[in-house]
C-alpha cells in the first residue's frame, strides 16, 4: 500500500501509542477525539487536528478506530454527520473496538452501499502492546480488504489475522476476553494465596510463570498487583462492557460460561467501589480485602 492519509479517532490508553506508529511509519495521520486535550501530546508530534469525525472522514483514505462502548461505534458511523455519509468513496474503514459481532456486520453492510470497505479489527495486548507495537490483531471482512491493510495494521501489531468474514473478528475478540476473565482471577488468586502463605511474592512469580502457570496476564499483570501498581493498561469499565458482551453472544449461541460470569460480578463489586477506571489488575484488590 501507498502511504495513505490516515484518520485516527480514539486517541486514549492505547490510541496514541498506535497513532505514533502510524506517524513513524510516514503517513499523515488526522486525529480526532471527544477530549481535545488527550490528543495535544500528538498534534505537538505532527498530527492533524479534526474538528469532528465528519471533518476526518471528509480528509482521510483510511479510517481508524478505537471507542469505548458499541453506541460509541454507532454513534461515530452512521447518521448525516457520520462516518460513512461523509467518506469518499473507495475509503477503508476498520473499527478497532472490541463491539458486538451483530453491530460489525451491521457497519460492514451499511459501508458496502455507500462503496466503502470496512474490517472490524479489535485487538489485544493492552497498553504494553500498543506501546510495543505488537498487539494481537483478529480482523473480520472481505480477504482483499484486509490484505490492502495489512501493511497499515503491521505497523501496530505482530500477530495479525483474517478470521473471516465480517463480526468475524469481533467473535475472535471475545473468545479471548473470555479467556481473559477466568485467567485474571486464577492470577488473582495466587498472588493473594502466596502472599497469605508468607511467601516472597516476586519470587514465587519468576517461578511460576515459566511453567503450566504462564500467561501474559501473569507475566505483565502479576508485577503490577504486586507492586500496588493499578493504573489502567485496560479499564475495568471497559472490560464489564466487553464481559457482558460475550455473555449476551454466549447465551445467544447456547454456550453457559460459568468463569465469565463470575468474573463479571467480582469487576462489577469493584467498580462500584469506585475502581472502574482502575486497570484490570486491580482484580487483586478484592482477593486482599475480602480475606
Amino acid at each position: 500500500m501507498a502511504k495513505k492519509s490516515i484518520g485516527f479517532i480514539g486517541t486514549g490508553v492505547m490510541g496514541t501509542s498506535m497513532v505514533r506508529h502510524l506517524m513513524k511509519g510516514g503517513h499523515h495521520v488526522a486525529v480526532y477525539n471527544r477530549t481535545k486535550r488527550k490528543a495535544d501530546d500528538l498534534i505537538k508530534e505532527g498530527a492533524q487536528w479534526c474538528a469532528s469525525p465528519a471533518q476526518l472522514a471528509r480528509e482521510s483514505e483510511v479510517i481508524l478506530t478505537i471507542v469505548g462502548y458499541p453506541h460509541d461505534v454507532e454513534e461515530l458511523y452512521f447518521g448525516k454527520d457520520g462516518i460513512l455519509a461523509n467518506a469518499g468513496q473507495g475509503t477503508y474503514v476498520v473499527d478497532m473496538t472490541t463491539s458486538k459481532p451483530a453491530l460489525a456486520q451491521q457497519l460492514y453492510n451499511e459501508a458496502k452501499k455507500y462503496g466503502i470497505y470496512a474490517l472490524d479489527a479489535p485487538v489485544s495486548g493492552g497498553d504494553t502492546g500498543a506501546r510495543e507495537a505488537k498487539l494481537a490483531i483478529m480482523a473480520g471482512g472481505d480477504e482483499p480488504v484486509f490484505k490492502e491493510l495489512l501493511p497499515v495494521l503491521e505497523l501496530m501489531g505482530e500477530n495479525i489475522r483474517l478470521q473471516g468474514d465480517a463480526g468475524a473478528g469481533q467473535y475472535t475478540k471475545m473468545a479471548n476476553q473470555i479467556a481473559i476473565a477466568s485467567t485474571m482471577m486464577g492470577v488473582s488468586e495466587a498472588l493473594a494465596y502466596a502472599k497469605k502463605a508468607g511467601l516472597d511474592q516476586e519470587n514465587v512469580l519468576q517461578t511460576i510463570e515459566t511453567g503450566a502457570a504462564g500467561s501474559f496476564s501473569l507475566s505483565k499483570l502479576g508485577p503490577r498487583m504486586i507492586a500496588g501498581d493499578f493504573a489502567p493498561g485496560f479499564y475495568i469499565k471497559h472490560f464489564i462492557k466487553d464481559m457482558a458482551i460475550a455473555i449476551e453472544s454466549a447465551d445467544e449461541l447456547g454456550l453457559k460460561t460459568p468463569g465469565l460470569v463470575v468474573a463479571k460480578k467480582l469487576y462489577q463489586e469493584l467498580a462500584e467501589k469506585g475502581e472502574e477506571n482502575s486497570g484490570t489488575q486491580a482484580l487483586y484488590k478484592y482477593y486482599m480485602e475480602n480475606s
